[in-house]
């Protein structure tokens, strides 16, 4: 700041004016009017007005240096804002580009960018994908508009995002075994047991097309599929993925997959852990060699007549750490409902031996009833309103407790259909409730067994996260190498937030995490900073404390902004 006097043929006037540099213009703002030189001649008591204003001055500039100095604006009813002028921009960004950056994301893109050598910035364009994909999950052409928001503007054009993506798409494999080395500086990762899960995102075209195959949809939609897998590390981060055609059979994904992580990324020992409908006998094989071991869930309704009655059987429960053997009929539901019992035995199927864990617990017995009770319920109201409509159900829907009779108590053919709740089916449902079973060929002891397994649920909420919140799909993407690209985006997205997630601590949901980035937000004064108009929570504080900046204070000034980003890119 500097102290500037106008001086016209009867008054000199006093103001403090501030230099701005903006957009790549230079341009001065008044700060404050200080007065005529009468004015302030009154008001010294004979004190030199210039020395006074001088001093005045140095102050303020040593207030800013300091980052002290009070911000005055003033505003005018009178006066129409200027149109056209951007004023309230995003910040929440910066949380994820602080991990953005920790996990060598950019020096990536500049590998790849020496490779090719094309003109765009890649690092530009692919971190406001993962940024967008958080924050304003939406098509590519949406979040270029939207990254416009940010406190940071984008440096390229449209159509450099479309090719930006045929190189990710090129590059998928290299950017997953980067991105997994460049985490070990970051955090140590939980590799000792990998989760492995499949889902499938559709595409609203009519025709099938490359990877977009019709197969059954997760969402039971009409439309083209592709595939993807997705393997997780123990605490809950991402480690790697593929993209199949739709129509691929689940089960054959994971060889291919695993066989890269062995290879690129350089892990040997872990344990496998999956559901039922990926562990075919080939891929527990595969696992069941040198220093790879597999725990997979196992269904009691599909095992071997003898192993279903020994599994139901009321005798030979176990707790942990206890001798006693018990028998679940003579459970008490309020001092047992928290327990889990188990029972084992080694089993040898299509040439293999493993340990066979079956577990039960009355709060998981519960738990099913009253999902079952909420689909009664939901069934009879059908048959009650319109049950002409029903249509083919899955084995999971409610609609599958609904009985239909054609025919009369004599055989013939009935005038009307009747439609009833389906109590055999109930009562069959009924009797596995409680009970969960895995096979492993691990010998370890069963509890930590059984805590290895529970952790699958993790892998879940990443799929469940990339559908809802990132809203992955649909995608409006042709080409297969770009579609590719964009759920490699989604990936490398859910990195970026669980890292994040794991840094804030439990006690709050991702949903409020994403919702507090999205509301981050600052209102731009001209020449002065950004004033963020954001509620200031346990959980911001937890965000800034994580990240190692703070943004909320009533003011933060253009230098202290220049200097967060700074600080997120290192």
């Amino acid at each position: 700041m500097r102290l500037q006097i106008s001086e016209t043929k009867n008054a000199a006037s006093f103001y403090v004016v501030k230099s701005i540099y903006e957009n790549g213009k230079h341009s001065s703002k008044v700060v404050e009017k200080l007065g005529t030189r009468a004015d302030l001649e009154k008001k010294l008591n004979g004190k030199d007005p210039v020395e006074w204003a001088q001093e005045y001055v140095n102050e303020l500039n040593k207030q800013e240096k300091e980052n002290k100095r009070e911000v005055f604006v003033k505003y005018s009813p009178a006066k129409i804002i200027a149109k056209g002028k951007q004023k309230l921009f995003n910040g929440g960004y910066l949380f994820l580009q602080k991990i953005y950056h920790e996990l060598g994301i950019d020096k990536i893109c500049k590998i790849i960018s020496d490779k090719y050598r094309f003109s765009f910035d890649l690092n530009c364009i692919l971190s406001m994908l993962l940024y967008g994909r958080i924050i304003f999950p939406s098509s590519k052409l949406s979040t270029y508009e939207q990254s416009k928001t940010f406190i940071e503007q984008p440096g390229f054009k449209l159509h450099d995002i479309y090719r930006a993506l045929d190189v990710v798409g090129n590059e998928m494999d290299f950017i997953q075994s980067e991105i997994y080395k460049n985490s070990l500086k970051v955090s140590k990762r939980n590799t000792g047991a990998l989760y492995y899960d499949c889902t499938n995102f559709f595409f609203e075209i009519e025709q099938e097309d490359g990877l977009r195959q019709f197969a059954h949809s997760k969402e039971n939609r009409p439309n083209p599929v592709v595939g993807m897998g997705m393997f997780m590390d123990g605490d809950g981060i991402p480690l790697a993925f593929s993209i199949d055609k739709g129509n691929t059979n689940e089960q054959v994904t994971l060889k291919p997959l695993e066989k890269k992580i062995l290879s690129d990324f350089e892990l040997s020992q872990f344990i496998v852990c999956t559901d039922a409908g990926l562990s075919s006998a080939a891929n527990r094989k595969f696992n069941d060699k040198e220093d790879r071991a597999f725990i997979t869930t196992q269904s009691v309704k599909k095992l071997k007549a003898h192993l279903k009655q020994w599994a139901l059987d009321a005798g030979g429960w176990h707790l942990p750490g206890e001798v006693k053997v018990f028998n679940i009929t003579m459970l008490d539901t309020n001092k047992d409902f928290n327990k889990t019992y188990y029972k084992e035995r080694w089993i040898k199927e299509d040439g293999l031996e493993q340990k066979l864990i079956v577990s039960f617990s009355l709060k998981y017995q519960d738990y099913q009833r009253k999902i079952r009770d909420g689909q009664i319920t939901r069934a009879q109201k059908v048959i009650d309103s319109n049950p002409t409509k029903l249509k083919k159900v899955n084995q999971n829907d409610y609609k599958r407790f609904i009985a239909k009779t054609s025919i009369t108590p004599d055989g013939e053919v009935a005038d009307k259909e009747l439609y009833r709740i389906d109590a055999d089916l109930i009562s069959k449902e009924a009797a596995y409730d409680g009970f969960y079973a895995v096979c492993t060929n691990l010998e370890d002891d069963t509890s930590s067994i059984i805590d290895i397994n529970r952790k699958r649920w993790e892998i879940e909420e990443c799929f469940r996260i990339m559908k809802s919140e990132f809203k992955a799909r649909p995608a409006f993407l042709n080409k297969d190498n770009r579609i590719e690209a964009h759920f490699a985006t989604c990936f490398m997205a859910l990195i970026l937030f669980r890292f994040l997630e794991k840094r804030v601590g439990e006690g709050h949901t991702y949903p409020d995490i994403i919702d507090t980035l999205r509301e981050m937000n600052f209102y731009k004064i001209e020449g002065e900073g950004y004033v963020p108009i954001y509620t200031r929570t346990n959980l911001t504080d937890k965000l800034h404390d994580a990240s190692g900046f703070r943004s909320d204070y009533e003011i933060v000034t253009n230098k202290q902004m220049k200097t967060i980003c700074k600080q997120t890119k290192h």
